[in-house]
């Protein structure tokens, strides 16, 4: 067992210092680009990196700090708030200019975000954001129009491969070691394309492994990560497994599971919106119509997290958590739209009926457009029998009302309407 926990992570002591020594991302940095002129001339402008986890946002902006000899401060979004922001704005006031990294920027509210308005306009601060989400939704208009945003792509095989043989050369723990990767299919698929992901789980793998067999297999890495991976990563494998159980809990009307999994996201760092979006999804997939109520709440939980967010957006969080998994369920619309895509992929793009078909034109009208058609609100009870799918497929029920007392209404409805037809 090699003993490499008194060290920094490995992917901490492998940050590069400068651009010289940073990997990936050719399109920003290398010779001539946009970005590399900038962060060479001293030039700099707010900006906001997009891309996902792990891909070598931080670190440039904290070389851009570095060569740019600006007073540097960070914040990440997750645990900072307007008090922190005014406080740096105060500091870089008094120095001049200052730069401001802020990590998950999406994660600030309008109101957050609104209160660096005025310090990036006068130019007190240069603004860094990181984000993993598209800014374009995610930051606000009068923000994102002073900001300019650069796209960092995820790493490719051989920059993941460049990244670990770096670590083996450079880092002198690792390079102390004889290290030998016979196979790298297990190291490439659990990093998911995440560099830092994949520097983390190498030494993982290492410190597992006796100093005199550090040879590398995937049978051995998926052993070794398997016992030693936190209990929640939210870019990782874990992620989908607590968001798969968080779903299923709550699909099996089991409050008290469905907000255990919620905490279980919330202590791992989880993107409130990430969760309350899942839950609308929720709302309409598994209650539908058995509680139109649902999706209301779902979509209003969604709001308010969005203008809300951690700490106190747990709270919304809870309440709607313990509602979906405790009302009625019913999948009947989800599988109304499988259904009917299945069948619309069966048989192409048939045509409407022509009473039921737009007529706009004079010509259109002349040729049967529209004609026959039956406005139902003129009939009694405001429904009157007619066809409105395809010939070839006249006939077919695509919806099935579930049994629960809200969607036995429906079919009674139906039934009344379309017995004959559809067999309700």
């Amino acid at each position: 067992m090699n003993n490499l926990s008194n060290a920094k992570p490995l992917a901490e002591r492998m940050r590069p210092q400068t651009l010289a020594d940073y990997i990936g991302q050719e399109h920003l940095v290398g010779e001539g680009s946009v970005l590399r002129n900038m962060i060479e001339s001293k030039q700099l402008h707010s900006l906001i990196f997009w891309g996902a986890p792990g891909i070598g946002k931080t670190t440039l902006a904290q070389i851009i700090a570095h060569q740019s000899d600006l007073p540097f401060f960070s914040l990440s979004a997750v645990d900072s708030g307007v008090k922190e922001i005014r406080q740096i704005i105060e500091l870089s006031k008094k120095a001049g200019k200052a730069i401001l990294f802020i990590d998950e920027i999406h994660r600030f509210n309008k109101g957050q975000q609104d209160s660096l308005l005025g310090a990036v306009e006068k130019g007190y601060i240069i603004l860094i954001g990181a984000t993993t989400e598209n800014p374009s939704f995610e930051v606000i208009s009068a923000l994102l129009s002073r900001c300019q945003v650069y796209i960092l792509q995820p790493f490719m095989v051989a920059d993941l491969k460049h990244l670990v043989y770096n670590a083996m050369e450079k880092d002198p723990i690792m390079a102390a070691l004889s290290i030998n990767i016979l196979e790298w299919e297990a190291l490439l698929q659990l990093s998911g394309g995440d560099g830092r992901r994949m520097l983390n789980l190498f030494e993982i793998v290492v410190n597992a492994l006796p100093e005199n067999d550090l040879v590398i297999t995937n049978e051995k890495v998926q052993a070794i990560v398997q016992k030693k991976m936190a209990l929640y990563d939210k870019t990782g494998e874990q992620h989908y497994d607590i968001i798969s159980a968080f779903i299923k809990s709550m699909r099996g009307s089991d409050p008290n599971a469905a907000v255990y999994y919620l905490a279980r996201m919330i202590e791992g760092g989880e993107d409130p919106k990430f969760i309350a979006r899942r839950m609308v999804i929720f709302a309409s997939e598994d209650i539908g119509n058995a509680n139109p109520n649902a999706l209301l709440l779902a979509t209003t939980c969604f709001q308010a997290v969005e203008l809300i967010g951690y700490p106190e957006c747990r709270i919304i969080l809870s309440q709607a958590v313990t509602y979906l998994a405790s009302s009625v369920k019913s999948n009947a619309s989800y599988m109304a739209i499988n259904d009917a895509q299945a069948l619309v992929r069966k048989t192409g793009d048939l045509s409407v009926p022509l009473h039921i078909r737009n007529a706009p034109t004079k010509l259109m009208k002349e040729i049967g457009y529209g004609e026959d058609y039956k406005y139902a609100h003129s009939y009694e009870g405001h429904f009157v029998n007619q066809e409105f799918l395809p010939e070839d497929i006249a006939g077919t029920k695509l919806y099935d009302p579930a049994e629960n007392p809200s969607e036995d209404k429906m079919r009674t409805y139906l039934r009344q309407c379309w017995k004959e037809k559809y067999g309700y």
